[in-house]
């Protein structure tokens, strides 16, 4: 505490601590309580510019340390003074010492940041909010050992402990024999619950601490920890251990190594409990799935060989793999309709395990620990067919998985050629990502990444890949749109061996002539977004959608009529009566669409009435010759071969409301999809227009 106390009213280590005037002190009688609050100076470093728009140098923030002698407590809360109707900052830090061991200090500190409005630089303030505190966390154990290091250079190494005065001692003498420092004691597993989670334990004590009773007698080397592990406080190699020992004592089946049990205990800042839940589920999990056998018994379809654009490149300046992902290059949505979701997981799935493997490689060439890969994403070429929500919904299922069972295995992510429609795609993914993933999230927007802070900073200049202006060649495939051949149907998905999960978001169905296919939606409240997502396969198609106050009636068995012909898993249905009349008892609410083959249409449709609505897939008939009432021989052919007649479409539809779906409103408009660049090579999705009115 008093190495703290050091720190004010200005300290050198921290440039832009200018200055701190103390505006309020309290001091009770016995000396165990003592309040001061500071009114502390910053010089924020930020663009001149922007500091001239606010029309401040510097920024005030007002500090209270409220010092408990008795119960040996520290607390250290933190607000900001200056523009505080535009930003809300508040930290709060605490000092205490450990229950189990008197020679630890424990610390934990909390902050968050709310920018309401500034000026418009709202992103540009939180990015500096952000660096700043950073370099504070980084420097916080820097600047108290330093001033640790003048107390023991001026010969104070130790402080005693605050005794209340003689006048106000009531205890009796048995008392007073319990307040000498205790010895260290065994350290029990509920240290590590609740009330220590997110908590660095830090050693002050002028003498190593001696080895607690109790703890496994295998302590690990001191060589081994630093040649596998990393730096370990005693704290965190005592949990390693003890669960370490516990898996070893309950677990039936593989072990896992040292690595990546260290790996959850992070991910759960070394919280055995949480951290063994998650790893029991973990383990369950892999032996389920045979996970441990992916790379040796699964080898990844040729549709993702050839138009998965990632792969493995080298080696960051770390020593990290490095993975490179063209995500702007990659038809995502034709992924997902060629080998649906379970197949792309499973491929995520390899990646992760094979990065794995390459970690403990890389551990044993560069001879330091390696847990973690850097991950390269590229984003030129992303658009709104990115967001394509199937496809969300599909990466979002992903990324809960392998948050879930590879913790603490990204090491960095460096988002490269950032374009304007990525902070949708954040928007939509990032609440999905663990807090800790997110810190190690750096993004580059256009050309950013080539200049200081950028891509050299972190990757050697001599593998940079040549498609980000470096020399060395990427072997990673380029991507491209995924051919509509290679679509295909829920059922054709479902009848492969791969269960990784069973949801399926597609439905396929076929639309036969004087047969549309029709689906039913039901509104509650007016103003709900129904969304709609479609390729049509094979044929032409007219897409309807109509409102009817009145439900229409359940669909009969033989739902093709005349035609007397049964498609596929029954997924042709008819809700609209033919005795209904088009006006009277339904009706049209957008613009009937023509829909060629080969063409993908996304689209919304905000409801202005409750009631019932169908989404209608009907043939599209050719019109008959202008210059004559005779049919054409074309038309008499087809009438005569009813396979001619039949159209397929696969399609996925959604309600959501209004409130939630106005921050991606653009996104779903309904429209024939394009592909950046690639659009100019097809013929089926050339075009990006919009083709449907939204009603309101």
């Amino acid at each position: 505490l008093q190495a703290y106390e050091r720190r004010f009213p200005t300290c050198p280590l921290i440039p832009m601590f200018v200055a701190s005037d103390t505006v309020n002190e309290y001091k009770s009688e016995d000396e165990a309580i003592h309040v001061i609050e500071r009114r502390c100076k910053l010089d924020i470093d930020a663009p001149r510019l922007l500091k001239k728009i606010a029309g401040v140098d510097y920024v005030y923030f007002v500090q209270k340390n409220s010092l408990n002698r008795r119960e040996r407590t520290l607390h250290i809360e933190a607000y900001n003074e200056t523009f505080s109707n535009r930003v809300i900052i508040n930290e709060h830090c605490c000092y205490t010492v450990h229950p189990d061991n008197e020679d630890w200090t424990c610390f934990e500190q909390s902050a968050s940041l709310d920018i309401k409005s500034f000026f418009g630089f709202e992103s540009t303030v939180e990015k500096i909010a952000m660096k700043q505190y950073t370099s504070n966390i980084k420097k916080g154990k820097e600047i108290i050992e330093y001033y640790l290091k003048q107390l023991e250079e001026e010969g104070i190494t130790f402080v005693p402990r605050w005794t209340p005065p003689v006048a106000c001692e009531l205890e009796s003498s048995t008392s007073h024999a319990r307040r000498p420092v205790s010895p260290a004691i065994t350290i029990p597993d509920s240290a590590t619950k609740e009330g220590l989670n997110n908590k660095e334990i830090l050693n002050t004590s002028s003498s190593p601490a001696e080895p607690t009773a109790g703890t496994p007698d295998d302590k690990l080397d001191a060589d081994y920890i630093k040649r596998y592990l990393g730096d370990l406080t005693p704290m965190q190699e005592s949990c390693l251990i003890r669960l370490r020992k516990w898996l070893q004592e309950t677990h039936k089946g593989k072990i896992p190594k040292d690595e990546h049990i260290l790996r959850f205990l992070r991910a759960r800042d070394f919280n055995i409990d949480k951290a063994r839940e998650i790893l029991c589920q973990s383990l369950t999990w892999r032996k389920q799935h045979q996970v441990d056998y992916i790379l040796d018994t699964w080898n990844p379809p040729q549709v993702l060989q050839d138009y998965y654009a990632g792969g493995w490149h080298h080696h960051d300046k770390d020593g990290r793999p490095l993975y490179v992902l063209r995500l702007g290059q990659m038809d995502t949505k034709g992924l997902v309709r060629a080998l649906g979701e379970e197949a792309l997981l499973r491929y995520v799935l390899s990646i992760n395990e094979e990065g794995l493997r390459r970690c403990e490689e890389n551990t044993k060439v560069f001879g330091r620990p390696i847990s973690s890969w850097t991950c390269l994403v590229d984003l030129e070429g992303l658009n709104m067919r990115h967001l394509w929500r199937p496809g969300v919904k599909a990466l979002l299922r992903i990324i809960e998985v392998v948050e879930a069972n590879y913790p603490e295995t990204l090491g960095r992510l460096l988002i490269l050629r950032a374009p304007r429609v990525f902070p949708v795609l954040w928007t939509l993914v990032s609440p999905f990502i663990d807090d800790n993933t997110r810190k190690k999230f750096l993004i580059y927007a256009g050309n950013d990444y080539q200049g200081p802070g950028g891509l050299l900073d972190y990757i050697d200049k001599e593998i940079i890949p040549d498609f980000l202006g470096g020399e060395c060649m990427c072997e990673v495939p380029e991507g491209g749109l995924v051919p509509k051949s290679l679509y295909r149907t829920a059922e054709e998905l479902e009848n492969e061996d791969i269960k990784l999960w069973t949801e399926t978001i597609y439905q396929s169905a076929s639309v036969f002539k004087g047969a549309p296919h029709e689906v039913l939606i039901q509104i509650v409240d007016a103003s709900s977004v129904i969304t709609w997502d479609f390729d049509v396969c094979k044929g032409d198609i007219v897409f309807n959608i109509f409102h009817s106050k009145r439900a229409p009636q359940p669909p009969k068995k033989d739902s093709l009529g005349a035609h007397s012909i049964t498609s596929p898993g029954g997924n042709n249905v008819q809700l609209i009566d033919k005795v209904w009349q088009l006006g009277r008892d339904y009706s049209m609410v957008e613009s009937a669409l023509i829909c060629k083959e080969g063409e993908s249409v996304q689209g919304s449709h905000v409801t202005r009435w409750p009631g019932f609505y169908i989404l209608q897939w009907k043939f599209h008939n050719m019109p008959a010759c202008a210059t004559t009432s005779l049919p054409r021989v074309d038309d008499v052919l087809a009438s005569l071969q009813v396979s001619s007649h039949k159209c397929k479409v696969m399609y996925y539809t959604e309600v959501i409301g209004s409130e939630d779906f106005r921050g991606s409103m653009t996104s779903l408009e309904s429209s024939h999809s394009g592909f950046s660049q690639l659009s100019a090579a097809t013929t089926s999705s050339s075009q990006s227009h919009s083709s449907s009115m939204i009603s309101r």
